[in-house]
C-alpha cells in the first residue's frame, strides 16, 4: 500500500508541479509588484491554447523547425524523469540538458534573425560557464554528501545550497544573468530565441521551459533531503523525506518569484567572473561537507 502511495504521489508532482512552479512565480512575483497577477493554474490554459493553434513560419526553413520543440520537450521530460524517479544516474542531466539546449539554439538561428542569434550566444555563454558547475553539484548528489549534525557542518551545507541555487538560477536563466520581465529584445536570453516561434511550437517550447524549471527545483530539494545526511534519523524515513519535496519545492517556487521582482539583471562581462568563483567556491565546500 505504501508503494502505491508512493508512486501515485510522484506520478501526480510530475504531471502537476511543472504547471504549478510557473504559476506560483508569476503570482508571487506579481503581488511583490503590487499587482493582482494571473491565477495559479494561467499558465496550463495559456499552452492549451497555443497547442491548438498552428504555426505562423517563413517559407525558408528546414524540418528540423518543426522538430527543435519537439526534442526540447523530450529532453526536458526525461530529466525531469530521472530527476524526481531517479531511475538512472544524476549524470546522465547533463547531456539531456546539452540536447535542450542544442534545440533551442538550433531553432533560434534557423530562423537567421538577429536577435535570435544575439540570444543563442548569450545562451552558450550561460552554459559554458554554468555547466561545470552543475557537473559538481550532480557529483556531489551522486557521492551523497554528508552533512553533519554540527552547527559547523549545517554552515558549510547551507552555503553549499545556496551557491548550488545560484547556478540554478544561471541555468535557468534567471536574475542576475537575465531578466525575464524585459520586453526588449537586446536584453532577452531564453525569450529572443523563440520570437520566430508561435502556435504549438511556442506552446511546446514554454512547456518545455517549465518541466525543466520544476526540475532543477526538485534536485537542488533533492540534493538537500536525500542526499545528506541531516535528515537521515529515525523520525524522517525515506517516504517522509519524499512528501517533504513538494512543500520545499514551493517555497523555493515562493523565493524564486520575490527574487525575480527584487532584483536585476548585470553586465555579461560580469558573468563568467562570478561563476568561475561560483565554482571554485563550490569545490572548495563540496569538500568540506565531506570533511566535516
Amino acid at each position: 500500500m505504501n508503494t502505491f502511495i508512493y508512486y501515485t504521489y510522484l506520478l501526480v508532482l510530475f504531471i502537476v508541479m511543472p504547471f504549478l512552479l510557473t504559476g506560483i512565480i508569476r503570482k508571487v512575483r506579481a503581488y511583490a509588484q503590487g499587482r493582482r497577477g494571473p491565477k495559479l493554474l494561467q499558465f496550463f490554459w495559456e499552452v492549451d491554447k497555443s497547442l491548438r493553434k498552428n504555426p505562423i513560419s517563413h517559407t525558408n526553413i528546414s524540418d528540423f523547425t518543426h522538430l527543435a520543440p519537439r526534442v526540447a520537450l523530450f529532453s526536458s521530460v526525461m530529466i525531469w524523469s530521472v530527476v524526481l524517479f531517479e531511475w538512472a544516474p544524476f549524470i546522465l542531466i547533463p547531456f539531456f540538458l546539452a540536447l535542450y539546449r542544442f534545440a533551442y539554439v538550433s531553432f533560434a538561428m534557423e530562423g537567421a534573425s538577429s536577435f535570435g542569434g544575439m540570444a543563442s550566444g548569450r545562451e552558450i555563454l550561460l552554459s559554458v560557464m554554468a555547466e561545470p558547475t552543475f557537473i559538481l553539484m550532480i557529483l556531489a548528489a551522486q557521492s551523497h554528501i554528508e552533512i553533519s549534525v554540527s552547527p559547523q557542518g549545517a554552515l558549510i551545507g547551507l552555503l553549499f545550497l545556496s551557491l548550488a541555487f545560484i547556478a540554478i538560477l544561471a541555468e535557468l536563466a534567471k536574475p542576475p544573468f537575465d531578466d525575464p520581465r524585459t520586453h526588449l529584445e537586446l536584453t532577452m536570453v531564453h525569450e529572443a530565441m523563440i520570437l520566430e516561434a508561435s502556435g504549438k511550437q511556442l506552446g511546446i517550447f514554454e512547456l518545455a521551459s517549465s518541466i525543466k524549471l520544476s526540475t532543477l527545483l526538485v534536485f537542488l530539494v533533492k540534493l538537500a533531503l536525500e542526499h545528506s545526511k541531516l535528515f537521515r534519523n529515525e523520525v524522517l524515513d525515506s517516504f517522509a523525506r519524499e512528501l517533504m519535496i513538494a512543500p520545499m519545492v514551493i517555497l523555493l517556487a515562493i523565493i524564486l518569484g520575490f527574487w525575480e521582482s527584487n532584483s536585476v539583471r548585470r553586465k555579461w562581462t560580469w558573468i563568467p567572473e562570478f561563476m568561475g568563483l561560483t565554482f571554485i567556491a563550490i569545490l572548495i565546500l563540496g569538500t568540506l561537507v565531506k570533511l566535516s
